[in-house]
């Protein structure tokens, strides 16, 4: 018997290395792929949409992040369901509970997705592997601060919906892929993770000189990005890949990539 713990600081034991894994995090089912896991991967969600063909092979699609199909998952026969804290709901995981150990991650920092990585190492006997991605992520992450250091300050506003308007706000991975990249997200103070906003005051609450529009979860238009235009000081409207400022797990070396293009183009 084996005990481990998550990132709520849930214990778990587990009599052997678990085999069969749901996974209804996107992300982190992408880490499970490249820790090499995909054998053990037996039900992901509808919006697991990386790596490209699990889709078309023999994963069982148990419903969305929100919504899953619990009897589906109960006849999947799973050792362990990986969740997030942000991405699922505390009623979701009580239910899963019911089923298997659900094992909930909480990512807030770079540092936690590292924690995250090295315990899924240790959790999954994939020791070798997971540390071979934290040192390719961390040579990365020092290349993209030195990069970083002549680049300049922006003042940015993160959309991710809309109708209503919401921003990324404080106390998010995102704000922390926004500090790294050297810009002030003018709404990091408020109290919500993710405030709805009243565009109109964009200008007296920050007056943004980035206007960043997510591909993810909303699907952004010229339309949107005209409105919300209208209502800064000529700030530039940028269409980003949602992916790269959200998805942690292994996505995060992709991220510096993306980053320096982001910032050549600025």
């Amino acid at each position: 018997m084996k005990l481990f713990t998550d990132q709520l600081g849930i214990s778990h034991n587990f009599e052997a290395t678990p085999c069969r894994i749901v996974s209804i995090v996107p992300s982190l089912t992408e880490l499970l792929h490249d820790i090499g896991l995909e054998e053990n991967i037996v039900g992901i969600t509808k919006f697991c949409v990386h790596p490209f063909h699990y889709k078309s092979t023999k994963k069982i699609i148990i419903g969305g992040t929100k919504k899953v199909h619990y009897e589906k998952i109960r006849l999947l026969q799973p050792d362990i369901i990986i969740a997030n804290k942000e991405e699922n709901t505390p009623e979701i995981v009580a239910e899963l509970s019911k089923i298997c150990p659900v094992w909930v991650t909480d990512i807030v920092t770079i540092e936690d997705n590292f924690e995250m990585i090295k315990s899924f190492g240790e959790l999954f006997n994939k020791r070798v592997e997971t540390k071979k991605w934290i040192e390719k992520m961390e040579f990365a992450l020092n290349d993209f601060n030195r990069f970083m250091q002549t680049k300049q300050f922006y003042k940015v506003a993160y959309f991710i919906w809309a109708n209503p308007y919401m921003v990324a706000g404080n106390n998010t991975y995102i704000n922390e892929m926004l500090k790294l990249n050297k810009f002030n997200n003018i709404y990091q103070n408020r109290e919500e993770r993710y405030p709805e906003i009243i565009i109109q005051k964009m200008r007296i609450q920050g007056d943004p000189e980035l206007v960043l529009l997510s591909s993810e979860p909303f699907p952004f238009t010229d339309e949107h990005a005209f409105e919300l235009g209208r209502f800064t000081h000529h700030a530039k409207t940028i269409f980003v890949d949602g992916e790269m400022f959200s998805w942690y797990g292994t996505r995060m070396l992709k991220a510096f990539t993306y980053f320096k293009a982001l910032h050549e183009k600025l």
